[in-house]
């Protein structure tokens, strides 16, 4: 076999390699370099996003207003229904 000298490179191989790759790919200025203007094409900022609330003020005020939307929608919808009767297309069969 190898004997202690295989064994000796092969540990420094071992320890070596994911050192290296830690130190020069945890590097902050390759991070800027390589990988922000990548994110930033592949995921553009988003401005009309909608902002998340965080206290419970503006949660409930948030789900108020989605509850109104939701109604106002069911209203609207109720109020086209109703306006349309089913049978009623004018044919006389």
């Amino acid at each position: 076999m190898g004997g202690p000298n295989l064994e000796i490179f092969k540990f420094a191989v071992y320890t070596f390699f994911p050192v290296a790759a830690l130190l020069y790919y945890g590097d902050p200025e390759w991070y800027n370099r390589h990988v922000l203007p990548y994110k930033e094409k592949m995921f553009p900022e988003d401005k009309g996003s909608p902002n998340i609330p965080t206290d419970q003020g503006s949660v409930r005020e948030e789900l108020a207003r989605i509850r109104a939307e939701k109604m106002a929608r069911k209203m609207e919808r109720e109020r086209a229904e109703g306006g349309e009767q089913p049978g009623s297309s004018g044919k006389m069969v």
